[in-house]
């Protein structure tokens, strides 16, 4: 059996219900474990000067290959174009985009660097399969090294409209380097639209859907598939945490403190992308606008720190706690805070417990890929008096998650009124939204998503072979069209 191969930014330490056992962490590692194989990446170090070699460790089938950062390839590549450039450009932000060549000279050296670092622990028959926006260039490197097994890609984050990727000044060079991957896979269809409406419109190239789902893309001389693959989590796995973790001091603590009150729950990290802003203030409009929830509802908004050293991230905490402390000082009373904002980070079986506890789950990105704690939140619900999720239109779960209250995190009235209702929706509508939502995420879980993935990429070249003749651009934009109709 061929070995996987995972290759990610960061290889995440695997402690069970630890903090960083998320989405990508826990399908990833578990196809490891079924297949053998080795999960690639950098450690998270960042060394002054030398030369950084790769630790090896050995976990039963599962090897982790890790190596750390020169300075100034961790300012070029992760803190420079990665997290200045391509973050906010792809979650829609080309106003905080920041561009500097020799940040884009340096993501393309350390890609190159890393690719080099793999090659020589690679085996003909090893699949290799490579995560997010920090790795765009990687196959590309591996195939100018001579590489040439099978290599996917799958995009975490939202891939932008074509006029806003235009933003970036390289874009030809990063869509050329993603078509050295055999198969691309991007969390919803508006994503796969807009990459393919890229290669069409602005790369000249061909696109054509295949019988199986697929789309066939053809563009810089290369030939390569695309597909969504909506990642999921294990929801029944949730559902046991929020169990376990009900009667656990954070819970006790929580009820004890808001004697009866209800809650409204959002955990998300300290990212401009998230709507936090917008979503204080809404909160605030409600109790404007609604005024018996005074004293009757409290929101818990638990924001882990994150890219610190990032001005853009530094600012969105300065503005929260301004935002936090202004409503606080309108409406608290003294038996009464409003809002609670916590600058921290918890464990995952606090969180499902936490939010098994609160009446509303309140999440409401600008832009997201996914958003596994929209569903998180859903399953970690107690199926005889679940919790209602108040949901962003632009949050990659909104596509699945139907039954939640969806919105548009813009629209501050527009979300008041939504917590409004979520927190007066009768038992019986909340039952019926609960088990919508669930039996979608057991249909749709991690496992799912990554077994579906990696079938596509086993068999790219019988996918090859069967291809269909290329769709014109003319008949791109014909059938462009009657979608939009």
């Amino acid at each position: 059996m061929s070995r996987l191969i995972i290759v990610s930014n960061r290889v995440a330490p695997i402690s069970e219900g630890g903090p960083a056992a998320g989405g990508l962490a826990v399908g990833v590692y578990d196809a490891l474990k079924e297949t053998g194989g080795m999960w690639f990446g950098w450690s998270g170090d960042v060394l002054a000067s030398g030369q950084p070699q790769i630790q090896l460790e050995e976990h039963g089938p599962v090897t982790f290959a890790t190596i750390g950062l020169l300075r100034r390839d961790y300012d070029q590549y992760y803190r420079g174009f990665s997290n200045a450039t391509l973050w906010p450009a792809f979650h829609y932000r080309a106003d905080l985009v920041q561009y500097d060549r020799h940040d884009f000279e340096g993501y393309r050296r350390v890609n190159g660097w890393l690719a080099h670092q793999l090659v020589p622990l690679l085996r003909d028959d090893d699949i290799i399969w490579v995560h997010d926006y920090h790795l765009i260039p990687f196959a590309e490197a591996l195939r100018a090294a001579g590489v040439k097994n099978r290599i996917g890609f799958f995009l975490h984050i939202p891939f932008p409209a074509s006029q806003v990727l235009l933003a970036v000044p390289t874009h030809h060079e990063l869509v050329k380097a993603l078509c050295s991957f055999d198969l691309l896979g991007f969390q919803t269809k508006p994503d796969l639209r807009a990459f393919c409406d890229y290669v069409v419109n602005e790369a000249d190239g061909s696109v054509m859907q295949q019988p199986d789902g697929l789309t066939r893309v053809e563009a810089f001389g290369q030939t390569l598939f695309a597909g969504d693959y909506p990642i999921g989590v294990y929801p029944d796995e949730i559902a046991e945490l929020a169990r376990a973790g009900e009667r656990g001091k954070p819970v006790r603590t929580l009820k004890a403190t808001l004697h009866g009150r209800k809650v409204i729950m959002s955990v998300d990290r300290l990212d401009y992308s998230k709507g936090l802003v917008e979503r204080f203030r809404a909160f605030e409009r409600l109790l404007d606008q609604h005024p018996t929830q005074r004293n009757n509802v409290s929101f818990v908004q638990i924001a882990p720190p994150t890219r610190a050293d990032l001005h853009a991230y530094q600012d969105i905490r300065l503005r929260l706690e301004a935002e936090s402390g202004r409503i606080n000082g309108r409406y608290a009373e003294l038996d009464w805070t409003p809002i609670w904002y916590i600058h921290r980070q918890y464990e995952r079986a606090v969180l499902a417990a936490l939010f098994r506890a609160s009446q509303v789950g309140y999440v409401t990105p600008l832009r997201d890929g996914m958003n596994l704690v929209a569903k998180e939140y859903v399953s970690a619900q107690d199926p005889e008096d679940p919790g209602v999720l108040v949901l962003s239109r632009f949050a990659g779960a909104a596509q699945e998650l139907t039954g939640a209250l969806i919105v548009n995190p813009l629209d501050i009235d527009g979300m008041a009124d939504a917590l409004a209702m979520a927190l007066a929706l009768p038992l019986a509508e909340r039952v019926a939204r609960y088990r919508d939502m669930m039996a979608q995420l057991r249909e749709n879980n991690v496992s799912v998503w990554r077994d579906r993935f990696m079938r596509d990429l086993t068999q790219i070249g019988d996918k090859r072979r069967a291809a269909l003749p290329l769709r014109s651009k003319a008949a791109h934009e014909a059938v462009q069209g009657q979608d939009q109709g």
